[in-house]
Order: structure tokens, then C-alpha cells, then sequence
């Protein structure tokens, strides 16, 4: 059976039409393109980025030889031929130097997303981001919800899916497998929910 099955609906556009578009798009407008479907993604509160802030400095001092990118565009899920976004991308230093807007998911050890205040974040951050990131590879996704006051942690992705998925409340130790290799003590989040 083809990956064209009743099941996955045709893309809305090309991926070159979708970046042409997300290129043209306002500075306030950040785009995705997941499942074949253009998808807004909301403008990250203070709240939001205090968060990725406190991660990154976690990431610095555990593994200084790694780097915690904003925002980097990946090129994620091979038949969909997406876009994502990630909040964070954990990688070598140096690792996305020359590789443009949308750059490939090898060597990339972690994705990172915080949730936002949009409708569409429980669907997006919790169904579409891990499949496309275990379908490309990634070895772990960290997914921050505030909503919820937890952090997820999905490892071993296989056949398009992460096999292990751990949550913990904000307060908890939690541990980022290989290759990440990172303790986090998540008391600090509860400093940061709306």
C-alpha cells in the first residue's frame, strides 16, 4: 500500500509553495506546515520565552558542547515533506551553520516545544509535532505544557512513533536520555505559568 491511502488527505500546496509563502508572511505571522496542512503557530508570550530561556541555560551548563537554537526550521516527516518550527532544537555547536532556513533533522539530538496559548496547541504540540519528529528521527522530543504544569519526554522514536513517553508534573527531576544526557530539576517552571 502507498502512502497515498484514504487515511492521509493530499497536501494543501507544494512545499515550494509553502515556503514561498511563509517567506512573504509578516514578522508576527510564524507558519508550520505539518500533515499536508498550513498551520499558524501563536507568537511566544514572556512567559514562553522565559522558558526556553531557562532550558537553554540548563543545556549550557550540563553540555556546553551542545546549543540550544530558537526557532531553527526543520525539514521533518519525509512523505509529508514538512516544516516545522520547533521552540528549541538541541544539536552540535555550530551545527545548522550553512544550512539555510529549513534545515535537515540529522544530527539533531533534541526537539523542543512550550505550549502556547492557541486552540490549536494540544493537537499540534501533542500528535503532530511528535510523529513528525520521531518519523525524522529525532531522538527526543521535550514537550513543556503549561497547561497542564508537566513535562513530556518522548525517546526511542521507531516507525514513526517514540516508543518511551514519560510525564512528569513541574517540580519533579527529569531525566533526558541519550543522546541529551541532561538532568532537569523543573521547580523553576512553576515560576512560570499563567
Amino acid at each position: 500500500m502507498t502512502p497515498r491511502t484514504a487515511d492521509r488527505p493530499q497536501p494543501q500546496m507544494s512545499i515550494e509553495e509553502f515556503e514561498e509563502l511563509e517567506r512573504r508572511a509578516p514578522e508576527m505571522v510564524r507558519l508550520e506546515f505539518l500533515n499536508g496542512k498550513i498551520q499558524v503557530k501563536a507568537v511566544p508570550d514572556g512567559n514562553h520565552g522565559q522558558i526556553i530561556m531557562w532550558l537553554l541555560k540548563q543545556c549550557m551548563r550540563w553540555r556546553p558542547e551542545l546549543s540550544l537554537f530558537p526557532e531553527q526550521g526543520l525539514k521533518i516527516d519525509s512523505y509529508r515533506k514538512g516544516r516545522a518550527r520547533p521552540d528549541g532544537v538541541l544539536a552540535p555547536e555550530e551545527h545548522f551553520v550553512g544550512a539555510g532556513e529549513w534545515a535537515e533533522p540529522k544530527g539533531v539530538l533534541m526537539a523542543v516545544e512550550v505550549t502556547s496559548k492557541d486552540p490549536d496547541t494540544n493537537q499540534r504540540d501533542h500528535v503532530e509535532k511528535p510523529q513528525g519528529y520521531a518519523a525524522s528521527g529525532i531522538p527526543v522530543y521535550l514537550l513543556v505544557d503549561r497547561e497542564t504544569c508537566s513535562v513530556t519526554v518522548h525517546a526511542e522514536p521507531e516507525d514513526g512513533v517514540y516508543r518511551a513517553v514519560t510525564t512528569r508534573p513541574f517540580g519533579a527531576v527529569v531525566e533526558l536520555p541519550d543522546p541529551v544526557g541532561i538532568t532537569l530539576e523543573t521547580e523553576k517552571l512553576k515560576d512560570y505559568v499563567d
